[in-house]
């Protein structure tokens, strides 16, 4: 019934400034035009420990370039002209992307923008990269590293046994990416960094610990919200074998989750006249017929008219989706139904479906996952949920985006205590133990607002896409991202040790990879 859902609306991009350039030469100029120094602290084996962000994790995949790029390969780049040592990363076997478990494919490869037009793909769209990922979990890495940035980890992972056993990858108690660098099965994060007798560390954790539920749509049965006294129990921790001995180090604050782009893609009233049409034909007078038109008048009925109201002729519509916290009206719903001459059967069924719906409101976020999934039948393998009716098979339009999709103002809120008291444990243990901290919730904050953040006279923005900050998953860095939060660290260190490092120019970082590394 509905076309084919297309959720990026850019025709053509052009890449700013980017460089095709492999290699980006560190800056070796100081800050202060003086001679370089590290002041007060000892980059000579420095760790980072971490999550996506710190592996260098970009366009929804783990591979070379972006790991090359990470902000600690950046950091440690600039380390080295002041005493730094080696600094060893568990790199991924390709720039494909993605994660092989037994030969199977369980991540699959990074996305890029696809510009190319023809007529059968009339606009640009973001896409997979052609191939098949061959970074094998299994295919274990000898040796230390000093990079354990691990995607999908959250803080207390960084403290549990076990977290990098290959044989816990399938059950769900362990982390691939960890698996493939763990000194032991048994091992912790922690341990493998503190066995390197660090005397320098970074640390920057707790994204996932919000970001997992968020991008679940609030659901917790996806992937549920750190308590935020479990964070604080392992953030103590973590904080405190890292300072042991009078261990110097750099910690960074978590921004607003919500704010990211990847929130901001799919607007609330994605659905347009297109996508209500079949051959050009309007679709909309049959769905207000025979759909919205029986559903808001027994909403109505009912004293909930607001919930669910005729689709427009012009202009945009609201997706339909649940929301979990309105009272369920599926015995209800059916009665009137019936009582307005529907069969039993059909009216149990719109009940069961239309019980907890909704049309979407402008507070409303919805998730860029469901990119994929409007208009699509829902299936309990990708959706958690399916439709016990054909004829009401489209999710957004005939069926309801379930709540993993949907980010609720009540979830928002909840988000966002949750990081307040997170950053508060955070900002507390930089002042307690000397550190020097990264305001990553300020600077986020600015990344939003309409004129941006200029570093080396290039802007960056948290517009999806042309805002130069991101990639095209909506919440990792992009190449210059990267490289715009290295400095961000290294004026913290600056400023807290009176080291005098310049940083790299992030105008020599692309904004984009391309399709082909």
């Amino acid at each position: 019934m509905v076309q084919k859902f297309k959720w990026l609306l850019l025709v053509s991009l052009t890449f700013m400034a980017c460089n095709s350039d492999d290699d980006v030469a560190p800056v070796v100029e100081s800050s202060d035009g003086k001679a370089l120094t590290a002041g007060s602290a000892d980059f000579s084996k420095y760790v980072a420990l971490g999550d996506s962000f710190a592996a260098g994790f970009s366009d929804n995949a783990l591979f070379i370039k972006g790991q090359e790029g990470a902000y600690p390969n950046i950091l440690a780049q600039q380390f080295a002209l002041v005493g730094g040592g080696d600094f060893k990363t568990p790199f991924a076997n390709d720039n494909i992307g993605g994660l092989l478990l037994g030969g199977h494919v369980i991540a699959g490869q990074r996305l890029y923008f696809n510009t190319t037009v023809t007529p059968t793909h009339p606009e640009s769209t973001v896409d997979p990269i052609e191939g098949v990922p061959t970074t094998e979990v299994t295919a274990h890495l000898s040796g230390t590293f000093n990079n354990l940035g691990v995607p999908g980890a959250k803080s207390f992972h960084l403290l549990a046994p076990g977290y990098g056993s290959a044989a816990g990858v399938a059950a769900g108690t362990a982390n691939p990416y960890f698996a493939r660098f763990a000194s032991s099965a048994t091992t912790t994060v922690l341990a493998d960094a503190l066995s390197q007798n660090p005397t320098f560390f970074s640390l920057w954790i707790g994204g996932n610990d919000e970001l997992g539920y968020a991008t679940a749509g609030g659901d917790p049965t996806v992937n549920p919200l750190t308590p935020p006294a479990t964070f604080e129990a392992a953030y103590k921790g973590l904080v405190a074998q890292l300072v042991a001995g009078g261990r110097k180090g750099v910690i960074a604050n978590l921004p607003n989750i919500t704010t990211l782009p990847h929130f901001h893609v799919i607007a609330y009233n994605q659905l347009t006249q297109a996508n209500l049409s079949s051959n050009g034909v309007s679709l909309v007078n049959t769905l207000n017929a025979q759909l919205y038109g029986p559903l808001s008048n027994a909403l109505a009925f009912l004293g909930q008219g607001s919930r669910i109201k005729l689709l427009s002729t012009t202009g945009k519509n609201p997706l339909l989706i649940v929301d979990e916290t309105l009272p369920d009206l599926s015995a209800n719903l059916k009665a009137v139904l019936m009582g307005g001459g529907l069969d039993a059967t059909t009216a149990t069924v719109m009940g069961q479906i239309f019980g907890r719906a909704r049309q979407a409101l402008p507070t409303d976020l919805i998730v860029l996952g469901a990119s994929s999934r409007i208009g699509k039948v829902p299936s309990v393998a990708l959706d958690g949920v399916a439709s016990p009716s054909p004829s009401l098979s489209q999710l957004g339009v005939t069926f309801p985006l379930p709540d993993r999709y949907v980010l609720l103002p009540s979830e928002v809120a909840e988000i966002e205590v949750a990081t307040n008291a997170y950053n508060t444990v955070i900002n507390a243990a930089a002042e307690a133990n000397g550190l020097a901290i990264v305001d990553a919730k300020a600077i986020m904050d600015d990344l939003n607002k309409s004129s941006g953040i200029t570093m080396n006279n290039f802007t960056l923005k948290a517009t999806f896409v042309t805002g130069g900050m991101f990639s095209l998953d909506g919440v990792h860095p992009s190449p210059r991202g990267y490289a715009f939060i290295a400095n961000k660290f290294i004026q913290a260190i600056n400023a807290k040790y009176g080291s005098n490092l310049k940083g790299v120019d992030i105008g020599n970082y692309p904004v984009l990879f391309p399709s082909k590394l």
